[in-house]
């Protein structure tokens, strides 16, 4: 089954059922079997242990023992993020909680369906500081959904029914279900399905008709549109409805961070990605646009650069499922609220109803855009100290894989270069942490995704400060049979970290330099390391060496491959606009610096 026809979570049946009574641990397993889950990540510990007993009998249910909590979390966000699906992780309480954060906060900002599920001490026990007790609900509350306290063993069932509910509608997002140890340890009827009660909880999925119809007007009218597509788009499984949309207008399209795969880039229409370090057709195009019609987008700072000085000649329709990010940055001429791929729907009949037989008269914008894009394709310098061009080696790893696979990436230069270099052709297929910004997250992602989708080749695209952050999950990948590609970007530096210093500290390299790569030391040797955890392991340093080691990747199916490809640490990501200033910058730039020329 394809993501665009992932099924949403599935609904319990019509006419509850009461079994025996059973321990709120086995109702925990029970339930989640009901609830159509078949792959959870975790580890086990004392507060949660009574769940670990029946989970080892459920037949339907799959649990890969994570190396780190961490993992587990961002094993959970890459499963959810390949298929549409809720993804499951289980730690135990105190720092196994804790250890979960940062994989949950990642997902509250990139909107990743995930429930969380820990073990809390006794609930006659709890707020006297006992053994790894912490609240995490509290902890957890600003960086999720909601949060589940269970304390008695008939609330379970109820509490992780309504979890998956609020996880997978509206916004996705993370939920955090905490049971204490008494609750798994009770026993009471097991009854499904449970009845669930979220007083408040009433997410909008249906537009407005007249907003609807303004936006239509709206884009008829407009002589420079954009389709400035987010997130959003993916998370609802919109991409085909987006393609009718953008074909329907002749709009550009560009594509965010979180939305590389929403639209085709081999289409004519796609500009590429905005931002920071996006495309010079994409940047231009929405600071000189006259209309942006922002399709599950959230105008993220990355996007816009100075918010203030952000496409001042545009009018904005905002279409997003939560209220709450329509006009916080922009502030929205037509603001729509609803589920984007309704919205897709309902906008193109209306503009095709409003346009009749014709199309809006983009002729000049698009002159311009052809233009911007014959002049300025991506591309970059060849580095002078003799060492491989790390875009060059993404480059080629998305060429020889393909738009089929998953390409899980971590945070930093790598990241940039791999949404810039790689082709997406489908959604689903581009895992990267977006809002947090997480180093470590390509690993465990790839891992997670390679579960749901067995079928696939999966890369991590990971950068050699990244990769050490969570790399011991190349065990759990051994142990479990999950035969993932490793792609170790290796510039021996913290390379994002070192180009603003090279950028913008007068080149003082203040504690990047890693010594991964570089040199005859290698702290640690990364061929070494992925041998110790039973991978392939492979080093090229060449880029005539380039494309048999990444087919030797493809052909290995057997263990996990881990190439340490080192490349130079003087790469930069370009195009760059500086945090804090206009997107004009970019305009500036290409009138005033003839090297920022060559270099993009």
């Amino acid at each position: 089954m394809t993501p665009e026809s992932a099924p949403a979570v599935p609904r319990p049946p019509a006419r509850p059922s009461t079994t025996p009574e059973i321990s709120g641990a086995e109702a925990v397993v029970r339930s989640l079997e009901n609830l159509g889950v078949t792959d959870v990540f975790g580890i086990p510990g004392g507060a949660i242990m009574p769940v670990y007993d029946p989970l080892m009998d459920a037949s339907g249910l799959r649990h890969v023992l994570v190396r780190h909590e961490q993992g587990a979390g961002h094993a959970a966000e890459g499963y959810a993020a390949a298929t549409g699906k809720v993804g499951v992780c289980i730690a135990t309480s105190g720092p196994g909680a804790t250890n979960l954060v940062t994989a949950i906060a990642d997902a509250y900002m990139d909107s990743v369906p995930m429930v969380a599920i820990t073990g809390q001490v006794f609930s006659t026990l709890m707020g006297t500081d006992a053994f790894q007790e912490a609240d995490i609900v509290g902890i957890t509350m600003p960086v999720t959904k909601h949060s589940f306290l269970v304390k008695r063993a008939e609330d379970i069932p109820g509490a992780l029914a309504a979890a998956f509910e609020v996880a997978s509608t509206g916004r996705p997002g993370p939920v955090l279900v905490d049971i204490t140890k008494d609750a798994q340890q009770q026993v009471a009827s097991f009854v499904w399905p449970p009845r669930i009660d979220l007083p408040g909880y009433r997410p909008v999925t249906k537009a407005h008709g007249k907003q609807i119809q303004a936006a239509a007007t709206l884009l008829a009218e407009a002589k420079k549109p954009v389709l400035y597509v987010g997130g959003g788009v993916i998370r609802a499984h919109a991409s085909a409805e987006l393609l009718t949309l953008a074909e329907s207008t002749g709009a550009p399209v560009v594509t965010t961070l979180m939305a590389r795969g929403a639209f085709p880039d081999s289409h004519p229409q796609q500009l590429g990605m905005p931002g920071m370090h996006g495309t010079v057709p994409a940047v231009l195009a929405l600071q000189e646009s006259d209309l942006i019609v922002s399709l599950g987008a959230r105008f993220d700072d990355r996007v816009t650069g100075k918010a203030a000085l952000f496409a001042p000649n545009a009018k904005v329709v905002h279409v997003d499922i939560d209220p709450a990010e329509i006009s916080k940055i922009r502030t929205a001429d037509v603001p729509i609220v609803g589920d984007v791929r309704d919205v897709l729907v309902d906008l193109d009949t209306a503009f095709r109803g409003t346009i009749g037989s014709g199309k809006p008269d983009t002729e000049e914008w698009w002159s311009y855009l052809d233009g911007l894009k014959s002049e300025f394709p991506l591309g970059y310098a060849q580095p002078d100290d003799g060492l491989m061009s790390p875009q060059y080696v993404i480059q080629r790893i998305g060429e020889l894989t393909g738009p089929e696979a998953v390409y899980a990436s971590g945070v930093g230069q790598h990241q940039m270069w791999a949404a810039q270099f790689i082709k997406y052709e489908r959604p689903n297929s581009w895992l990267n942490s977006g809002g947090a910004g997480t180093m470590g997250y390509s690993v465990p992602a790839a891992m997670g995704a390679k579960v749901a989708e067995p079928d696939r080749v999966v890369w991590a695209i990971d950068g050699d400060g990244c990769f050490q952050m969570t790399n011991q999950e190349l065990a759990t990948c051994v142990i479990n049979n999950i035969p993932i590609k490793v792609a170790i970007i290796n510039n021996s530096s913290l390379g994002m970290v070192r180009q603003w210093q090279t950028l913008f500290y007068d080149g003082r390299h203040s504690n990047t330099d890693l010594n991964t790569g570089h040199g005859t030391v290698r702290i640690p040797d990364f061929v070494k390391l992925a041998e110790a955890y039973g991978c392939l392991g492979l080093r090229v340093e060449k880029e005539e060496d380039v494309d048999a080691a990444i087919q030797t990747a493809l052909d290995t199916n057997d263990r996990p491959v881990v190439i340490d490809f080192v490349v130079s640490a003087d790469a930069m990501v370009w195009p760059m606009v500086p945090q804090g200033v206009s997107n004009s910058y970019i305009q500036y730039a290409r009138e005033h610096a003839p090297a920022f020329d060559e270099e993009i």
